[in-house]
């Protein structure tokens, strides 16, 4: 199965394609945005960089990877499901790590949300998957929130090693997940 065409109520989620550069680097420009990923913009450079790995997450495991969604055909955002890629995150069978980013014009209008019920949808539905995670910074009320939103359950917090640690960072990192057994039953 390669990365279908995801719709929501209002987003249309497309799979992430060398024509949405762009927009992925107008996404990484706002240093707000990136607050608790980089502490900083990145630049031009860094995101094609990052483009090319995004697009390689497709095809790792197939039906997972990188959404760009647009509402009314404006670009809002990207969400993702992919493989876990650390040690600590357990086993790549069977579960997938979600994340979203939103440009800030988007922020507390129900996008991020939104778009990743339909990638829970997709995943314990479509790809029948037993696991879901998403990781923040503990410190990162915003998305924390929308986790919780979409039904998902603090699982743990934890301290990674940076070598530019980003304020807050002190607080940990937190996981949250949702079993398929617990989507089914919301």
């Amino acid at each position: 199965m390669s990365q279908p065409i995801l719709r929501t109520d209002r987003i249309t989620l497309v799979p992430l394609s060398d024509e949405h550069l762009e927009h992925e680097i107008e996404l990484d420009a706002d240093p707000e945005v990136m607050r608790y990923l980089t502490g900083r913009a990145r630049s031009r450079e860094e995101v094609e960089v990052l483009h090319r790995q995004r697009l390689a997450a497709a095809d790792g495991v197939a039906g997972l990877g990188f959404w760009v969604g647009f509402v009314d055909g404006r670009f809002v955002g990207w969400w993702l499901l992919e493989p876990p890629t650390r040690a600590d995150q357990g086993p790549v069978e069977g579960q997938a790590e979600l994340g979203y980013r939103l440009l800030r014009r988007c922020w507390r209008q129900g996008l991020g949300s939104e778009g990743a019920r339909e990638l829970l949808r997709h995943g314990f539905e479509d790809l029948r998957l037993v696991r879901i995670f998403a990781e923040t910074m503990a410190v990162n009320a915003a998305s924390r929130a929308t986790m919780t939103a979409i039904g998902m359950q603090h699982v743990r917090t934890f301290h990674m090693d940076w070598e530019e640690p980003l304020p807050g960072s002190d607080l940990g990192e937190v996981e949250y997940a949702i079993t398929r057994e617990q989507w089914l039953a919301a």
